[in-house]
């Protein structure tokens, strides 16, 4: 994944973007309505084409949810082309066995997306040869803060992504009905991967506002 780094040239779209957020009264919420990460995940799914998008709070999350969500745990194998010294890491700590094997499908797809990626990411997302059920997009490079999203047509994955997450989806519909909506994905353990509406709402905004160069 390409280093998070900020060049002086996108600072004024960056303070632009935060300065409207700051000022937009968005909080640290925990609301089954939560609009910020419901607008963020409608536009990941514009942009990408799938129906299903789960938010995460970092990019190992978002892996993490991806390979979870197509059942791949401890003692599976799993197939990431090219993986990085985190990535490779990351899996090894999970207890997933890194494969070569062109047999074993490939997991995911992922990429990452900063200032200079903005008006060619529908390309850049095309490029990809789509063979993977799960496409991972780390925005963490835009400087917001650890950000990440994964995207499927299959709402299993979506489901099972959710699940994973600490007032996920499911999550917060058992608390506001007091009723468990679909136990059965209920994982063994889940994490704190939830993203803060307050840096959805900066992604969201960044991409909104794409291919302007001068704000009015």
């Amino acid at each position: 994944m390409k280093n998070a780094q900020i060049s002086k040239s996108h600072f004024f779209s960056l303070s632009f973007v935060l300065s409207r957020v700051l000022t937009s009264g968005v909080i640290m919420s925990i609301e089954k309505n939560e609009s910020e990460l419901k607008g963020l995940e409608k536009s990941i799914s514009k942009i990408t084409g799938k129906k299903h998008v789960s938010l995460f709070n970092s990019y190992t999350g978002a892996v993490h949810a991806a390979l979870w969500g197509q059942d791949i745990g401890h003692g599976s194998a799993a197939r990431i082309e090219d993986a990085s010294e985190q990535e490779r890491k990351f899996i090894r700590w999970l207890g997933v066995e890194r494969t070569d094997q062109t047999s074993v499908p490939v997991s995911f797809e992922r990429i990452a997306v900063g200032w200079d990626d903005l008006n060619d990411l529908e390309a850049r997302i095309s490029s990809l040869s789509g063979s993977a059920p799960v496409l991972v997009l780390d925005f963490t490079p835009l400087g917001f803060g650890p950000a990440a999203a994964i995207a499927a047509n299959d709402a299993l994955i979506w489901k099972k992504a959710e699940r994973l997450k600490i007032f996920g989806a499911f999550d917060l519909q058992t608390m506001w009905t007091q009723e468990e909506s679909e136990p059965e994905l209920q994982p063994a353990v889940q994490f704190n991967y939830r993203l803060s509406p307050l840096v959805a709402a900066c992604v969201k905004l960044t991409l909104l506002r794409r291919n302007r160069e001068n704000e009015d």
